[in-house]
């Protein structure tokens, strides 16, 4: 038996019943997450964890075949709802992690109320008509740089991503946050991240989506807003008055404040 605590280093915080399951996005871990929750500890439970190799999960139940694919994350997100056996969950998501709550929800819709996708991608790539802000290119010479020079990596994409100069306390947290994972773990996440293609499961999810989309954001480009829209079944888009691609870092009181006149 997986412990699941130990492995996805969950905490619990809130004193509601409803639950609000956080997952963090590629590079990150649940402390990310600090700003945005105190908006929702007075009536929500809240359920935090960081992906192996994450944070302070455990590095241990890494396993390099079963995390070549969405599909192992996607798991780890259905067992943590098994082990504490919860129900009609309000999952929330950051970039890549809207996906995965999405395929979990694909695939268990039962344990599932809303999902909340913040700054969400299907596909990160460019292809034909449709603009996912990179070409292959670039997204291979990004993981050579992950290889080569960790910090470097960090250092370069944390300002771009943010959308603020490289001596902002945000992009420093960032930076820190990219620094600390485990950078063999990282660099096959971000290959994970960056080339699944999501595009053709958007019109299986069964419950009600808030796509919240920047208006300005560095890595994911507002058409793929549009797209995720004109494709998800039963979806409301927001497009939020911000810069970057962390929202709940650079705005919390916005995005607490649209994703609490959602869920309520």
């Amino acid at each position: 038996m997986v412990n699941v605590v130990k492995r996805n280093n969950i905490s619990i915080k809130g004193k509601g019943e409803q639950v609000l399951l956080f997952a963090h996005g590629f590079g990150c871990d649940q402390t990310l997450w600090q700003s945005l929750i105190s908006y929702f500890e007075e009536s929500y439970k809240i359920i935090l964890f960081d992906y192996v190799g994450a944070g302070n999960s455990d590095i241990t139940a890494y396993d390099r075949v079963k995390y070549n694919s969405l599909d192992g994350y996607v798991q780890d997100v259905i067992d943590i709802i098994e082990a504490y056996d919860l129900k009609n969950i309000i999952f929330i998501g950051h970039s890549v992690s809207s996906m995965i709550g999405m395929l979990a929800a694909i695939k268990m819709p039962q344990y599932f109320s809303k999902l909340i996708m913040i700054g969400p991608s299907p596909y990160y790539l460019n292809d034909g008509d449709y603009k996912g802000g990179f070409d292959r290119s670039e997204i291979d010479e990004l993981l050579v740089t992950m290889e080569m020079n960790f910090e470097g990596w960090a250092s370069y994409l944390a300002p771009i991503a943010m959308d603020q100069s490289s001596d902002s306390p945000l992009t420093k947290r960032l930076e820190e946050t990219f620094v600390s994972t485990n950078s063999s773990i990282a660099r096959q996440f971000a290959e994970v991240t960056f080339f699944s293609d999501s595009r053709y499961r958007l019109g299986e999810t069964q419950i009600p989506i808030l796509i919240l989309q920047c208006a300005n954001d560095s890595i994911v480009p507002i058409d793929v807003g549009y797209y995720l829209s004109a494709h998800i079944p039963n979806n409301e888009l927001v497009i939020l008055d911000t810069r970057g691609h962390y929202p709940h870092l650079s705005d919390p009181k916005l995005t607490a404040e649209i994703i609490l006149n959602y869920i309520k």
